[in-house]
């Protein structure tokens, strides 16, 4: 196969952005894509990036790129609430789409999104990263091993964007949810620059319990700013996995091992070859784009998210993280909320109904652009996105 053409909306504008760290990876994966066009409202954020790149193509207008191009595929690296608008645009365009995460501000939107996907049959991919880290590969074939034995409970913490930390639980375990309980209330906090630029003297405190089958407990806990950041462990009957380091249970013994980098060099480049534990028999996640030079870690993520919608084109095959895998890590967020407002009672998944949380951010979102984010499209295409979403004005989170 060819490669397929790339288009990117949104070219960064700043030279450490994640859009331009996608570029980067995209013009490495040289078999897999040629990165074609790049549209953004700024012409000088796209020139800039069209010079680093070598891409081609440069637009201010997306409409106008598509038509004019017609690449395979584009990725949407826009910010959070204009998601939806360019998801939905190009795929009526009949184009397949990758999207930057969260899938959606809220569960409704993420359905929006995926019918309009599948109704213009187009590939719809989620640019979730966490789980594809290489050390967070390992972690799940560790699991999978049955190395800890009968898993009894996890626990999370998460500073911000908790969808990402429960894409990591459920990706190690293996399992869906089957029910939530949550707690939420804002604190107050010393003065802070929020993620908007605003300024800040509360943050949420979220905390909660994820179930998943046969009673495995997954604690949840999203503290304001302070001493703990993001950190998730997983303990069985056998041993437990916390960071970077397995443990475990022998003859009334710890036995710890630590998860090792394992690099070579190609072409005069350090690249990361694999990670492995020293088990008996060692355990190894092999790095699949070692051979492009691709070896940071969210690197590899970024090529592997590449590669999902990749050989989903070719092979007409559903996307290896896909629109299902993204609602179900923003369903649980939502049901720590919804289960707050309620009182702190269990809320049952798969979420049916739209929640009060989600009412109001639908409301602050048609208040702030001036249409509704599932029906009014059309007119949110020329709305001034930035980058404060409306999730961050309403609950604080990312």
């Amino acid at each position: 196969m060819k490669p397929l053409r790339i288009a990117v909306i949104g070219a960064g504008a700043y030279e450490s952005s994640r859009s331009r760290a996608y570029q980067a990876t995209i013009t490495k994966l040289t078999d897999l894509y040629t990165l074609c066009a790049i549209c953004d409202r700024n012409a000088e954020a796209c020139r800039a990036a069209a010079e680093v790149y070598g891409i081609p193509a440069q637009y201010t207008d997306v409409e106008e790129m598509l038509h004019a191009e017609k690449p395979d595929v584009v990725f949407c690296l826009t910010p959070t609430d204009s998601l939806n608008v360019m998801a939905m645009t190009v795929a009526q365009h009949k184009i397949n789409v990758i999207t930057e995460i969260p899938i959606a501000i809220s569960l409704p939107i993420a359905d929006a999104i995926t019918q309009t996907a599948r109704k213009n049959g187009v590939k719809y991919e989620i640019a979730e990263n966490v789980w594809l880290w290489p050390h967070e590969r390992l972690k799940q074939k560790i699991v999978q091993s049955g190395l800890l034995g009968k898993i009894r409970h996890a626990r999370l913490w998460y500073a911000s964007g908790s969808y990402h930390g429960f894409n990591a639980i459920r990706m190690i375990l293996g399992c869906e949810p089957v029910r939530v309980l949550g707690y939420a209330d804002e604190v107050p906090t010393q003065p802070y620059t929020g993620y908007g630029g605003e300024a800040m003297t509360s943050r949420w405190w979220e905390s909660g319990m994820i179930e998943f089958p046969e009673g495995l407990i997954c604690l949840y806990e999203m503290p304001p700013p302070g001493a703990r950041g993001s950190h998730w462990e997983i303990e069985g009957t056998a041993g437990y996995l916390s960071g970077d380091e397995l443990v475990l249970y022998k003859d009334g013994e710890q036995e710890r091992y630590q998860i090792e980098d394992v690099h070579t060099e190609i072409d005069g480049e350090r690249v990361l070859d694999h990670v492995r534990v020293d088990t008996s028999p060692p355990i190894v996640w092999s790095n699949p784009f070692a051979k492009y030079k691709v070896s940071a870690a969210d690197d590899v993520a970024k090529a592997s998210i590449l590669q999902s919608m990749y050989c989903a084109v070719t092979e007409n095959i559903e996307p290896v993280y896909g629109p299902t895998n993204a609602r179900r890590d923003l369903e649980l967020w939502v049901a720590v909320r919804e289960s707050a407002h309620r009182g702190n009672v269990w809320v049952d998944l798969p979420i049916t109904e739209m929640t009060a949380l989600e009412r109001q951010l639908h409301e602050a979102y048609t208040q702030k652009y001036g249409a509704d984010p599932t029906s009014g499209i059309e007119t949110l295409k020329n709305a001034p996105f930035d980058r404060s979403s409306v999730v961050w004005a309403v609950a604080g989170w990312l």
